[in-house]
């Protein structure tokens, strides 16, 4: 295992796990309107929306570039994209740096 990329998905894999599967569900109802996503437990048990809830439709509109149904679904999609690239960017980083990869 040499490869960089292969040791730390080997070291965070139920991180790669979930991420892979948010992803894979998002593309799927983008492209095919099949919705295999996780729905909101906290509105499913109480009946209200959480401050969650509209994430992975605005995570959806993002990759379908529209910005205005992004920020309508949940805003904090425009804070919270470019917080996790940049954590997974310095955690890669250091994770390199620490194994000598």
């Amino acid at each position: 295992m040499s490869n960089p990329v292969i040791k730390y998905i080997a070291i965070n894999k139920i991180i790669v796990i979930v991420g892979a599967y948010i992803i894979f569900s998002a593309i799927l109802k983008a492209t095919t309107g099949i919705d295999v996503c996780i729905p909101c437990l906290w509105k499913t048990i109480f009946g209200f929306h959480c401050p969650g809830c509209g994430l992975t439709t605005a995570f959806i509109s993002l990759m379908e570039l529209d910005f205005r149904k992004a920020f309508e679904s949940n805003w904090t999609i425009f804070i919270l994209v470019p917080l996790g690239v940049y954590y997974f960017t310095k955690d890669y980083v250091r994770f390199k740096r620490k194994y000598n990869a």
